[in-house]
């Protein structure tokens, strides 16, 4: 039974199949799941949501602070990191102060703005930024970062990407339908419109993006992740995480 259940997996990897326990599905397309660290209030009720699924994401990490009145890399969210890793999800730098970049400078340094303060990175000084979120969730949870790495904000600049990649960072954006709105106002754009906006706009291989949790939204959008994915799956939908998109 095994060895045809392996067969079989193996087999839904060639045609576009995603599997279920021993069963599979056939995929009109794929789309890939990434999420932000954030305040972390919806956290663990996104995991669940992914579990019930069976769905991988691709999370990127930075040391934010969190409505537990901690940081997002500290200690206590080791449980949390080792869950995910045991759970299959894949996870990338998301810069470690989670600060946004603002431009180049002429003599080859990044303008990097955190708490209201410029800095201007050279190249060893950014890669540590990187870096630094690989090392503290390595000692959290034993597993290194994936190969990439997302701006916040989806800020880039050229020589900010250029120095990612020397050090081994490929960066990760997102489709436009696949922005879910997280950020925005709840009373603006309320969670039926960005969930029906998604159900109805998303194509194959778009990567999606949401947060772990977000200060300013009233109602959060965490819960929509649940009929998201119920919906996506009825037209066809697979899930993989982005290192199975960049052949990583």
């Amino acid at each position: 039974m095994r060895r045809v259940l392996s067969l079989g997996l193996a087999i839904a990897s060639l045609i576009g199949t995603e599997a279920i326990g021993a069963e599979t599905r056939k995929c009109s397309g794929t789309l890939y799941l990434t999420i932000d660290t954030g305040s972390m209030s919806q956290a663990e009720r996104i995991r669940s949501i992914l579990k019930k699924h069976n769905v991988k994401a691709t999370f990127f990490v930075a040391q934010e602070r969190t409505v537990n009145e901690d940081k997002t890399l500290d200690p206590s969210w080791a449980p949390y990191w080792k869950g995910l890793v045991g759970d299959g999800h894949s996870f990338g730098s998301h810069t470690f102060r989670h600060g946004k970049l603002t431009g180049d400078t002429p003599d080859g340094r990044v303008r990097y703005l955190v708490n209201g303060k410029t800095e201007l990175l050279t190249k060893a000084a950014f890669c540590e930024e990187l870096r630094r979120s690989d090392t503290r969730f390595q000692e959290l949870t034993g597993r290194k970062l994936d190969g990439f790495w997302r701006a916040p904000g989806g800020h880039t600049t050229p020589r900010a990407l250029e120095y990612a990649a020397t050090c081994g960072y490929r960066h990760v954006d997102w489709a436009p339908a696949g922005f879910l709105g997280d950020e925005l106002s709840s009373e603006q754009f309320p969670n039926s419109v960005l969930l029906k906006r998604a159900l109805a706009k998303l194509k194959d291989g778009d990567i999606m993006m949401m947060h772990l949790g977000i200060w300013s939204r009233k109602d959060p959008w965490a819960p929509e992740l649940e009929p998201l994915l119920t919906g996506l799956e009825a037209k066809g939908f697979c899930f993989a995480t982005i290192g199975s998109k960049y052949g990583r």
